[in-house]
């Protein structure tokens, strides 16, 4: 199948979107599959605000336009509400093309921690954004209750993969990278920003040592404020895989993700994995044996991470093995909404044939005989 990805979240950014989305391309590849990607880096960009690392492109829609002429996808999918999605978005509807959407980000929670906007206003921007997909991709069933709660329709679930083979309990002789520290070790990896409530993390009283590993803009206000916590920047590849099979328990207090791609992470490395009952956690953790929740949404993440000491971390690992980016794949594929024949290749006829037209002198005569079916 013929493939076309839509995305303002790729490389060189650092996040679980970008992970999912890179891994799911290369084994769409691996299975027989054309997959061209629209992504920030063939386009001029400008930082995010607030997130400087994240480049939003400029000028996406003509450019956008020629890849989907060049390519003639048979299925799109648009992954994310930027600049990108958003020109993705008025081709498919302007050409009456059918599409996908994913929902990776909580994009209303993330904006009102930042900026005084109410939930209701990002939540309506993203009900319009994701109102015309075929199908909206979520990764758990609680995420899926909770959309369609806030009005979410066409919904179908979409879970997450890990590499089981990069992330690996340590073997015997390997390095400890938390060498000279206390034990146990509690460990959190992601960015380090408000919507990721990192202080209710490192601000626990437990014994040994806390670590965080990424980066972000709250880094230098909470190393300033919690001495005690080691914070050891952003890691990646092996180094990363490291940290998590070296650490005791790996405890994530956010609330505002959609599944976590870290939880995997460290369960395949060992890590047992502490958690407030969110979505995510509350899809992975219950009767898995590799992990505690705790008992409400602003306390009790102490007494969880402390539980995880006494679990085996042989039977955490053996849970994340369930987990495999070929099923992700497969996954998303089947709930992809290819464009039909004979309507397909019809329409790509017709499309040449246009563009053929207006490049040559009859352009302006000829610009107003197209008609997308």
């Amino acid at each position: 199948m013929r493939i076309l990805l839509a995305t303002d979240a790729w490389e060189p950014q650092v996040n679980g979107v970008v992970r999912t989305l890179t891994r799911i391309t290369a084994e769409l590849r691996e299975m027989g599959d054309q997959v061209e990607v629209i992504s920030p880096d063939q386009f001029p960009t400008f930082p995010l605000p607030t997130y400087p690392e994240i480049k939003l492109a400029m000028g996406a829609y003509e450019k956008a336009q020629e890849r989907f002429k060049s390519f003639e996808p048979e299925a799109i999918h648009i992954a994310t509400e930027g600049p990108i999605g958003l020109a993705a978005r008025r081709i498919c509807l302007e050409w009456k093309l059918p599409f996908t959407t994913s929902y990776h980000t909580r994009f209303p929670e993330y904006v009102s921690a930042r900026l005084p906007l109410p939930l209701a206003a990002g939540y309506a921007y993203m009900r319009w954004f994701h109102k015309p997909s075929g199908r909206l991709m979520v990764a758990t069933p609680t995420l899926m209750e909770e959309l369609g709660r806030h009005g979410f329709r066409n919904l179908s679930q979409w879970s997450r993969g890990v590499d089981t083979e990069l992330f690996h309990p340590r073997a015997a002789g390997e390095a400890d990278v938390f060498a000279g520290l206390p034990r146990p070790i509690f460990l959190n990896v992601g960015r380090v920003a408000v919507e990721k409530n990192i202080e209710a993390f490192v601000s626990l009283d437990v014994p040994g040592a806390k670590v965080v590993v990424g980066d972000g803009p709250q880094r230098e206000e909470l190393a300033a404020k919690y001495p005690d916590v080691v914070f050891a920047g952003a890691k990646f590849g092996g180094e990363l895989a490291a940290y998590f099979a070296g650490a005791d328990v790996f405890v994530f207090p956010s609330l505002t993700d959609t599944f976590g791609l870290v939880l995997l992470e460290a369960m395949a490395c060992g890590a047992p994995v502490a958690a407030f009952s969110a979505p995510g956690p509350i899809d992975l953790i219950p009767g898995s044996g590799a992990g505690v929740l705790a008992p409400g949404q602003s306390r009790g993440l102490r007494e969880a991470a402390l539980a995880c000491l006494e679990l085996d971390r042989g039977a955490v690992r053996a849970f994340a093995e369930q987990f495999s980016w070929r099923a992700c794949a497969e996954e998303f594929r089947r709930n992809l909404q290819p464009y039909p024949e004979p309507e397909k290749s019809r329409f790509w006829r017709r499309l040449r044939r246009l563009t053929r037209l207006r490049r040559g002198p009859r352009r302006a005569e000829e610009t107003s005989a197209f008609s997308p079916p």
